[in-house]
């Protein structure tokens, strides 16, 4: 049995989401939340908000049981990207790429 949940278009670059996503691969839901909870950035927020998602609607839905749950997988995929233009040096134009991610998160329970 497995419980999901994804963000989707978050507006944060996935090379900034996936060291955080490494983090808590393979690790246990409380130790996970921890970890999240105290590492730095906006990052980690987006991630802890998905993990704790996929915790209710292990709870709620499947009735797991939170002490037996483990991140099996989590994920920060590309999604779209926003092209702007910023005036450049001589009469050029400079593209800014505003990027966005998908992140997902699996729990499973152990046995």
């Amino acid at each position: 049995m497995e419980a999901k949940a994804i963000a989707k278009y978050v507006r944060m670059s996935p090379i900034k989401l996936k060291p955080i996503t490494d983090l808590v691969r393979g690790k246990d839901l409380n130790e996970a939340l921890t970890i999240l909870k105290f590492t730095p950035g906006k990052g980690s927020e987006i991630v802890e908000k998905v993990v704790k998602s996929a915790a209710a609607n292990a709870e709620n839905n499947f009735d797991m049981n939170p002490d037996n749950l483990y991140v099996a997988e989590v994920y920060a995929h590309q999604g779209p990207t926003m092209k702007r233009w910023r005036a450049g040096a001589q009469g050029r134009a400079s593209v800014i790429l505003k990027r966005s991610s998908h992140v997902g998160v699996t729990l499973k329970e152990r046995n």
